[in-house]
């Protein structure tokens, strides 16, 4: 007997199941979440006194995130293959497996990220700065791009650390329509911040998981056909 008999072939069976798994998701996502969101409540400063520690800290915050989103990733795929009524086991074996690998390239991500959120938040205090800051965002964002790839690269493929960033520089740009999917989610999450709260993004997340999933399908689909052996 498979996994999958678990759940049965009846419409009903499968849609309870597929609403438990991702209530799983967004429990997940919300505790993996919350120490940000905790965080970020404890050093919010008034805006004319940030300084450039503040800032490090805000950004360094986020380093649960991308871990996190590597173990959604690979659960919706595991899910996909194999539904069972144990959503939870694919979860932290995906957390387990790419945890190393995520952070690897996670760490100085945020760390330049961090460079970057400086330049933007004090670019009236240099000569250039009109200039600098809207350079800075564009950098940004393109960074987080380029980080959704990373994200899809490092959560399914074993490739070298320099082989992680080629394929998800080269994806940025061959998979181009799902860059802008994954563009198109940043500016969704970061209005939600921006309009509401860090909360509701939390109780969101699942369906941000979601929405980033069916975006990078077809990185995984392309990373496959042209970086990997077909012997």
């Amino acid at each position: 007997m498979t996994h999958a008999d678990e759940i049965g072939p009846g419409a009903l069976s499968r849609m309870t199941a597929a609403i438990y798994r991702y209530l799983v998701l967004g429990l997940f996502l919300a505790i993996s979440g919350l120490p940000t969101v905790l965080f970020w409540g404890l050093l919010s400063p008034e805006p004319s006194n940030v300084a450039f520690i503040d800032v490090a800290l805000f950004v360094g915050a986020l380093l649960p995130v991308a871990p996190a989103l590597s173990a959604a990733l690979y659960a919706q795929r595991a899910w996909s293959k194999e539904p069972d009524l144990s959503p939870t086991r694919p979860l932290l074996r995906g957390l387990r497996l790419n945890l190393r690998d995520t952070l690897s390239w996670w760490v100085p991500v945020l760390a330049f990220a961090t460079v970057l959120a400086v330049n933007v938040i004090f670019a009236e205090g240099v000569a250039g700065g009109e200039f600098l800051r809207p350079v800075c965002v564009v950098l940004l964002a393109v960074l987080a791009v380029w980080s959704g790839h990373l994200l899809v690269v490092s959560s399914f493929f074993s490739f070298r650390f320099r082989d992680v960033l080629r394929v998800a520089a080269a994806e940025f740009f061959i998979s181009w329509k799902s860059s802008l999917g994954i563009l198109s989610i940043l500016v969704v999450a970061t209005a939600t911040v921006a309009l509401s709260s860090e909360a509701l993004l939390l109780i969101l997340g699942w369906a941000f998981a979601v929405s980033l999933w069916l975006a990078v399908r077809p990185v995984i689909a392309d990373i496959t056909e042209r970086f990997t052996s077909h012997d």
